[in-house]
Protein backbone atom coordinates (compact mmCIF):
# COMPACT_ATOMS: atom_id res chain seq x y z
CA UNK A 1 0.00 0.00 0.00
CA UNK A 2 1.43 3.10 -1.11
CA UNK A 3 1.28 6.22 1.65
CA UNK A 4 1.99 10.00 0.98
CA UNK A 5 2.43 12.07 3.77
CA UNK A 6 0.59 15.60 2.72
CA UNK A 7 0.05 18.98 4.45
CA UNK A 8 -3.34 19.14 2.21
CA UNK A 9 -4.76 15.74 2.98
CA UNK A 10 -6.89 14.39 4.89
CA UNK A 11 -8.55 17.54 6.50
CA UNK A 12 -7.59 18.51 9.77
CA UNK A 13 -9.29 16.09 12.45
CA UNK A 14 -8.36 13.30 10.50
CA UNK A 15 -4.94 11.09 10.19
CA UNK A 16 -5.64 9.63 7.30
CA UNK A 17 -7.71 9.11 4.06
CA UNK A 18 -7.27 6.50 1.50
CA UNK A 19 -8.63 7.19 -2.27
CA UNK A 20 -8.51 4.73 -4.82
CA UNK A 21 -5.86 2.13 -2.77
CA UNK A 22 -3.51 5.35 -2.22
CA UNK A 23 -3.23 6.55 1.86
CA UNK A 24 -2.89 10.30 2.38
CA UNK A 25 -1.88 11.12 5.79
CA UNK A 26 -0.93 14.12 7.62
CA UNK A 27 2.71 15.41 7.46
CA UNK A 28 2.73 16.53 10.95
CA UNK A 29 1.65 13.31 12.64
CA UNK A 30 3.65 10.68 13.45
CA UNK A 31 4.10 7.86 11.46
CA UNK A 32 1.01 5.34 10.77
CA UNK A 33 0.19 2.59 13.35
CA UNK A 34 -0.35 -0.58 11.67
CA UNK A 35 -3.93 -0.14 13.43
CA UNK A 36 -4.42 2.55 10.92
CA UNK A 37 -2.86 0.84 8.18
CA UNK A 38 -4.95 -2.15 8.73
CA UNK A 39 -7.83 0.21 8.67
CA UNK A 40 -7.14 1.66 5.27
CA UNK A 41 -6.38 -2.27 3.97
CA UNK A 42 -10.49 -2.85 5.37
CA UNK A 43 -11.37 0.20 2.94
CA UNK A 44 -9.05 -1.02 -0.08
CA UNK A 45 -10.77 -4.45 -0.17
CA UNK A 46 -14.09 -2.71 0.51
CA UNK A 47 -13.03 -0.76 -2.39
CA UNK A 48 -12.08 -3.43 -4.91
CA UNK A 49 -15.38 -5.66 -3.95
CA UNK A 50 -17.38 -2.40 -5.47
CA UNK A 51 -15.52 -1.45 -8.38
CA UNK A 52 -13.71 1.57 -6.43
CA UNK A 53 -16.57 3.66 -8.34
CA UNK A 54 -19.45 1.80 -6.38
CA UNK A 55 -17.26 2.11 -2.84
CA UNK A 56 -17.60 6.10 -3.15
CA UNK A 57 -21.30 6.60 -4.72
CA UNK A 58 -22.30 3.81 -1.42
CA UNK A 59 -20.02 5.95 0.87
CA UNK A 60 -21.16 9.44 0.13
CA UNK A 61 -24.76 8.50 -0.27
CA UNK A 62 -24.86 6.82 3.45
CA UNK A 63 -22.58 9.17 4.85
CA UNK A 64 -25.05 11.91 3.80
CA UNK A 65 -28.44 9.68 5.05
CA UNK A 66 -26.52 9.36 8.28
CA UNK A 67 -25.84 13.49 8.56
CA UNK A 68 -29.39 13.81 7.80
CA UNK A 69 -30.25 11.37 10.78
CA UNK A 70 -28.33 11.79 12.91
CA UNK A 71 -27.66 15.99 12.42
CA UNK A 72 -23.92 15.76 13.34
CA UNK A 73 -21.11 14.65 10.28
CA UNK A 74 -19.03 13.49 12.56
CA UNK A 75 -21.53 11.01 14.23
CA UNK A 76 -22.46 10.72 10.25
CA UNK A 77 -18.85 9.39 9.20
CA UNK A 78 -18.34 7.05 12.27
CA UNK A 79 -21.57 5.25 11.45
CA UNK A 80 -20.91 4.24 8.18
CA UNK A 81 -21.32 0.80 7.68
CA UNK A 82 -17.71 0.71 5.56
CA UNK A 83 -16.35 2.64 8.65
CA UNK A 84 -17.62 0.49 11.54
CA UNK A 85 -16.55 -2.04 9.62
CA UNK A 86 -12.97 -0.95 9.30
CA UNK A 87 -13.15 0.64 13.14
CA UNK A 88 -14.02 -2.42 14.52
CA UNK A 89 -11.73 -4.71 12.89
CA UNK A 90 -8.69 -2.45 12.71
CA UNK A 91 -6.51 -3.85 15.65
CA UNK A 92 -7.26 -7.23 14.32
CA UNK A 93 -4.08 -7.60 11.71
CA UNK A 94 -5.48 -10.82 10.85
CA UNK A 95 -9.26 -9.72 10.09
CA UNK A 96 -8.68 -9.67 6.37
CA UNK A 97 -7.11 -13.39 6.08
CA UNK A 98 -10.68 -14.16 7.67
CA UNK A 99 -12.84 -11.84 6.46
CA UNK A 100 -15.85 -12.79 3.99
CA UNK A 101 -16.52 -10.79 1.19
CA UNK A 102 -19.21 -8.21 1.43
CA UNK A 103 -18.45 -8.03 5.23
CA UNK A 104 -19.53 -4.20 5.27
CA UNK A 105 -23.06 -5.27 4.43
CA UNK A 106 -23.72 -6.57 8.05
CA UNK A 107 -22.59 -2.89 9.55
CA UNK A 108 -25.34 -1.07 7.71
Amino acid sequence: MKIIYSKYLPVRGFRAINLFGVVFARKEQPELSRQIINHELIHTRQMLELLVIGFYVWYVAEWIIKWIIYKDRFIAYRNIGFEREAFDNDGDLDYLKCRKRYGFASYV
